[in-house]
């Protein structure tokens, strides 16, 4: 899969993110108009957690996903390979949420960890997709299930046309004003744009093992709210 993310090296990438940290949350909420919110409990109700079930958060940048899946009352191993992200969120303090420096690729967990695993808009910065999501099932139980959520695809054309725009104009611009890094929201636009489609990235999970995938759009096809199973 062509993707922009292979145009950094791992070590670039986590350097971007722990450049962004500061502000990471902020410039997220601002640059998606609030709907991050939204898409966080979108991630909840698809997870459908239940109370001592073991969570897998990949890519869990600051915790504020993390955060949000400990309310159900599970118990939310946040991972993510950049330590500046991992070091804003444990000055949070998020409760119910343990923190881990891992790589997506070789994730540091047990065979069938996990009850459940997620990852939020973390996906495409791996340089690997199908083994990131091959490990993701590796340390998911027979059973248990997978939620990504991504950004896609908008679903109707004309608005597709006006988001591309949005991504490669007015993102960075907004994002000057309030990010840390703003030129790492130049790469990040990029990635965007160059992930591949909703049923491409169905076609991935099938591909690294999942059954029962499926798709929903969120915000007319901006996000795609991805699951799947691992098998029994």
């Amino acid at each position: 899969m062509t993707r922009a993310s292979l145009e950094k090296t791992p070590s670039d990438v986590a350097a971007m993110f722990d450049e962004v940290a500061p502000r990471y949350d902020l410039t997220n909420t601002v640059l998606s108009l609030g709907q991050d919110r939204g898409w966080r409990r979108a991630v909840s109700d698809a997870l459908a957690l239940e109370p001592g079930q073991r969570v897998l958060d990949l890519a869990a940048g600051t915790a504020t996903s993390s955060a949000a899946l400990a309310r159900s009352g599970a118990v939310v191993v946040g991972c993510d390979f950049s330590l500046g992200m991992l070091r804003v969120g444990q000055k949070a303090g998020h409760p119910g949420v343990e923190l881990v420096a891992g790589d997506a690729l070789r994730l540091p967990f047990a065979d069938d960890a996990f009850d459940a695993a997620t990852v939020s808009f973390g996906l495409r910065n791996t340089a690997d997709v199908g083994q990131a999501l091959r490990e993701l099932r590796r340390v998911t139980r027979p059973g248990g299930r997978l939620v990504v959520c991504e950004f896609s695809h908008p679903t109707w054309r004309p608005f597709r046309t006006v988001y591309v725009e949005y991504l490669m104009r007015l993102l960075p611009a907004v994002a000057t004003r309030v990010s840390s890094d703003p030129a790492a929201y130049v790469y990040l636009a990029e990635s965007i744009r160059a992930w591949p489609g909703q049923a491409g990235l169905a076609t991935e999970l099938e591909r690294a093992g999942w059954s029962q995938v499926a798709w929903r759009d969120l915000t007319g096809g901006i996000v795609a709210l991805h699951r799947g199973t691992s098998p029994t």
